[in-house]
């Protein structure tokens, strides 16, 4: 008899948790609650009610988590220009600690002593979701079936549905889809099938959100993205929220080629990855804030912040948004972020993000200075005589005692 009495499930609606919930329940012999969240995965989350239902569940949440997900997770990501290997912008990596945050809460609400999620042995989410819930819940129970049940394949799932009735849409589960995806509102990740040898290219119809380069629009989309404290609040002019924001930048990047990706990644269980990314919104955002930190960031701050962001992106990455190092980092990376004002007018053009424009009240570029034409004596050239012989005082010592670098 299982010392388990309630578990809160995150919940797709999908085979796999469906089988995941039926079989929690008759392995443990407890009681199941469902969480279902719309981070802006694009399809519709409430048909999970009814499957769920369907299970005899009785306790089913089913949230719209858009805004803060956007609010106080990717914006707080993309103050840091966090990008993770020099390219991944972590679109499912920063997902994971909310939905932790959330199966805590409901699980603290409803009496439940432990969690549970559809994440498999050879993945990230695993240590992500678990890393969270301990974080928030030291005493918490995790169930991770994929570690535990011998299901190893999709007959085994279907003879399974079969077994215990559990609904199936037998047009999709004919189907086996070629792709592992995941997605919200930041990306969309794809994954398995042909990607699994790295010298294959996706195929064109994978991609959901975007249009290729090639076929983008022959003339250019401008965009002015008006920045507060490092968020991006209004878009030509109109004010919007978090949400509205990342959606509307998805839309036009997709439809002008911007942000498809194709990499292997160092997964933190030690295999490398190959997957493919979309992240057109996410894209416009980096490049973007960038351009307006380049005007208002004093230089030893911007690169003492750029020095943090490999560190940053790495904790997300390996699931420790719930730390003391993230919270230390993310204090650091805001308390920058009170004179990154202004407005950045970017060009989209065939896949590419140009930054044409930039400006802010509290620009420290001083035109009088930085100019090649008459100064008036704004800077006076003869000052980087002294500077540089300083700074090659330790150079010429060298070469003199016979330490030349040749």
């Amino acid at each position: 008899m299982s010392d388990i009495k309630k578990v809160v499930l995150a919940y797709s609606g999908g085979l796999d948790t469906s089988v995941i919930a039926k079989w929690i329940a008759e392995t443990y012999d407890c009681e199941v609650v469902t969480f279902t969240a719309d981070l802006g995965q694009g399809e519709e989350v409430e048909p999970a009610r009814a499957k769920a239902q369907a299970l005899g569940i009785k306790e089913i949440y089913i949230e719209d988590l858009r805004e803060e997900f956007v609010r106080d997770y990717v914006y707080p990501m993309f103050r840091a220009n966090t990008v993770y290997e020099g390219e991944y912008l972590l679109g499912t990596s920063i997902a994971r600690p909310l939905i932790a945050k959330r199966l805590i809460e409901i699980a603290n609400e409803t009496g439940a002593d432990a969690i549970a999620h559809g994440a498999t042995g050879k993945g990230n989410d695993q240590v992500r979701f678990e890393l969270g819930a301990y974080a928030l819940k030291p005493g918490v129970k995790v169930i991770a079936p994929w570690r535990e049940w011998d299901l190893t394949s999709r007959e085994k799932l279907m003879a399974y549905c079969e077994e215990h009735s559990i609904p199936v849409d037998f047009n999709k589960a004919g189907t086996k889809s070629p792709y592992s995806m995941d997605a919200n509102l930041l990306h969309i990740s794809y994954e398995s099938g042909i990607l699994e040898d790295p010298w294959a290219e996706a195929e064109e119809d994978m991609w959901r959100w975007s249009v290729s380069p090639e076929a983008a629009p022959d003339e250019a989309t401008y965009l002015e993205l008006e920045y507060r404290r490092g968020d991006i609040v209004a878009i030509d002019g109109k004010e919007m929220t978090p949400a509205e924001v990342l959606t509307y930048l998805n839309k036009v990047g997709g439809d002008n080629g911007v942000g498809r990706l194709d990499i292997v990644e160092n997964r933190y269980v030690g295999m490398k990855s190959r997957g493919c990314y979309e992240t057109p919104g996410g894209t416009i955002m980096l490049k973007a804030h960038r351009a307006i930190e380049s005007i208002t960031l004093d230089r030893e701050v911007a690169h003492l912040k750029d020095g943090l962001m490999p560190k940053y992106a790495e904790v997300i990455y390996n699931g420790y948004w719930w730390s003391p190092e993230r919270k230390m980092l993310q204090e650091m990376i805001d308390a920058t972020q009170e004179p990154v004002n202004g407005t950045v007018r970017v060009k989209l053009y065939k896949g590419n993000v140009i930054v044409v424009g930039r400006k802010s009240d509290d620009s420290l570029f001083d035109e009088k200075i930085a100019t090649m034409e008459e100064d008036a004596g704004a800077y006076d050239q003869k000052d980087a005589e002294g500077f540089i012989k300083l700074n090659a005082l330790r150079l010429k010592i060298a070469a003199a005692k016979g330490r030349s670098q040749l």
